[in-house]
């Protein structure tokens, strides 16, 4: 029988139009620094159930933060510092394929990152490391995500590349098209570098991208109104909601040691000799890495 995790965490990180996680109890919001920099808002802790939740709004309360000037690695690191040992990304985005119509749900398994103005990284400036990002979504969270949905009755798709663009603006046609051609499935501007980074952390990291509409490449594109859009999003919320509600109480089957081995990503990626190590960087790095520095 498998070894069951003592103290599973669960973060929620809620993307446009969730910035609330109803039915929650025992809630407090805390703040929680980082040395890198301040996260997008103050972390809410929770209980939904029996399960220990933490719910972190991407773009902070009231939607204050494009997705350029979101702090990823503070973000993450302060996901890391407050315990957490689960990810569940939820992302609105637009959809590449006629049969991903607005409204449905898709557990994406991998990404193209087009995103050119962030930090990508915990490590350099004198701490060099590499990790693995080639099936950079958790198997175990994507199938919990998947039966969850089933039982929730809501419209999944399991399975899809992820293209996450820069923005603010949206694609050009152009731009478009070609994303097509690539085979993306869903655009969006938010999950990278959120993805990377969390593997670094070694946090096991699952996104949930609700489509909202059709990129522009869609023939229809331009009969699609703003009041659609929102209605669209209002509903992706609601069904949001729901898909927490029923993964909450599977976390307690979470393994004390994850099958992937995403939380243990960072086991030799560490290349830089110990003694020619940044002692600031170092520092900076006790909650992302202190597991592996540690031991070394």
């Amino acid at each position: 029988m498998k070894e069951m995790h003592p103290n599973p965490l669960l973060a929620i990180i809620g993307g446009s139009g969730l910035y609330e996680i109803p039915g929650l109890t025992n809630t407090e919001w805390r703040e929680v620094q980082s040395p890198w920099g301040q996260p997008s808002d103050a972390l809410l802790f929770g209980r939904l159930g029996d399960t220990q939740l933490v719910f972190l709004p991407r773009h902070g309360r009231g939607h204050s933060l494009s997705p350029s000037e979101i702090n990823y690695r503070a973000n993450i690191d302060a996901l890391k510092r407050s315990g957490v040992t689960d990810i569940l990304s939820m992302s609105a985005v637009g959809s590449f394929r006629d049969e991903l119509a607005p409204g449905e749900f898709v557990v994406c398994d991998q990404f193209i990152d087009r995103t050119f103005a962030r930090e990508k990284t915990f490590f350099g400036d004198g701490v060099v490391a590499h990790v693995s990002m080639s099936n950079p979504v958790n198997a175990r969270l994507g199938d919990w995500c998947e039966e969850s949905c089933k039982e929730s009755k809501i419209p999944l798709h399991r399975g899809g590349t992820y293209l996450a663009m820069e923005g603010p603006q949206f694609s050009t046609l152009a731009e478009s098209n070609l994303y097509r051609q690539w085979g993306c499935d869903v655009i969006g501007m938010t999950n990278m570098p959120e993805a990377k980074l969390a593997r670094e952390a070694e946090i096991p990291y699952c996104t949930v991208a609700m489509v909202t509409d059709y990129d522009c490449w869609h023939p229809d594109h331009d009969n699609v109104t703003m009041d659609a859009i929102m209605a669209t999003v209002q509903e992706n919320v609601g069904n949001a909601r729901n898909l927490i509600a029923a993964l909450a109480p599977r976390m307690s089957k979470r393994p004390a040691i994850c099958p992937s081995g995403d939380d243990r990503a960072l086991e030799g990626t560490i290349i830089t000799a110990p003694e020619s190590r940044n002692k600031k960087r170092i520092n900076m790095l006790d909650a992302v890495a202190g597991r592996v520095l540690n031991n070394q």
